[in-house]
């Protein structure tokens, strides 16, 4: 059975319809939005829009959708580095190779299934298999992630995020010797023939994607680089690094053809053991706490295996 909410658009300034709906209805997936939208399910003044109509002051927003499916999610014992918990929040050290939540494919073994087992609930709001979760990381990347236990924290840090308030950097080890620093702003979207990866797109095409990088340390055919996403687009700092020549090392997907010049003359065997995954880490992360209402900043430690890599690459961390 279908359910009506009704809302009343913001004042001031006016914002992008999928946008806001994603702060009002956390709840929900960003792609079931679009698809509420491109439907007709979702309306503005009893009439269809596109996701990019601009809310006016005294709008009405009417959302008919199917109410989210129940889904059970099991609950495991797995052991997770925690870096931070209260009661309203949880930061954890996610390991390389860990998925964040439940999807297509992926049933158990996932940091949700395991923050159930140690809490018993997270916050409600995200889509069903999401509890909790206000932003992700790829399964091969390392470091911290926040998640949020209550409703008010989880709607806290969602805006936080929207708003691009949360300041998060991450160490990556990369192919090649990346000028020491710079800012990349170039659109990410959807690659138009591989449609599991992503690509840089250009003439209005892809969302809005910026990456600004400082380079640590570099050795005769790799680097060490502090990146600071200015968004939060899927895959973008893989892609960006690998547009401008630099691919991560041990990333499968993007920029492997780059990577092989600088490949060569290394012992392979001993690179490919320790590379099995792309040399990303998430180090450290910057947000309002929401009951605190004061800044906090946790970090994570470099796992062994990017400690491994950067030996073999002849590079250091700074002290």
């Amino acid at each position: 059975m279908k359910t009506v909410r009704r809302f009343e658009g913001p004042t001031d300034p006016p914002v992008r319809l999928d946008l806001w709906l994603r702060q009002v209805l956390p709840e929900l997936s960003r792609s079931r939005l679009q698809e509420g939208i491109e439907a007709g399910e979702i309306r503005v003044g009893g009439h269809t829009v596109k996701a990019s109509y601009r809310l006016r002051p005294g709008d009405e927003v009417t959302a008919d959708l199917a109410p989210p499916a129940a889904v059970e999610l099991g609950r495991e014992a797995i052991a997770l580095d925690i870096l931070h918990e209260d009661n309203d929040l949880v930061v954890v050290n996610k390991p390389a190779g860990m998925v964040v939540h439940p999807g297509a494919g992926v049933a158990c073994g996932t940091l949700v299934n395991a923050l159930l087992h140690r809490y018993g609930s997270l916050s409600p709001l995200g889509a069903p298999v999401r509890p909790g979760i206000v932003h992700r990381l790829d399964k091969g990347t390392s470091g911290v992630i926040v998640v949020a236990r209550t409703e008010v924290a989880h709607r806290s840090l969602a805006a936080q995020f929207e708003r691009r308030e949360v300041q998060k950097d991450y160490l990556a080890i990369v192919w090649g010797c990346i000028r020491p620093r710079g800012v990349l702003d170039a659109a990410v979207g959807r690659h138009p023939r591989k449609r599991k990866t992503m690509t840089v797109l250009r003439g209005g095409r892809g969302r809005m994607a910026v990456t600004s990088w400082e380079r640590l340390g570099s050795a005769e055919r790799a680097s060490l680089v502090q990146l600071h996403p200015h968004t939060g687009r899927t895959h973008q700092l893989r892609v960006h690094l690998a547009y401008l020549g630099y691919p991560i090392v041990g990333d499968p997907e993007y920029g492997a053809r780059a990577a092989q010049g600088h490949r060569q003359g290394l012992e392979p065997g001993h690179l490919a053991r320790e590379a099995t995954r792309p040399m990303l880490h998430a180090h450290r992360i910057t947000f309002l706490h929401p009951a605190r209402r004061a800044f906090v900043t946790f970090k994570a430690p470099v796992p062994d295996d990017f400690r491994r890599v950067l030996g073999a690459l002849g590079l250091t961390l700074p002290a």
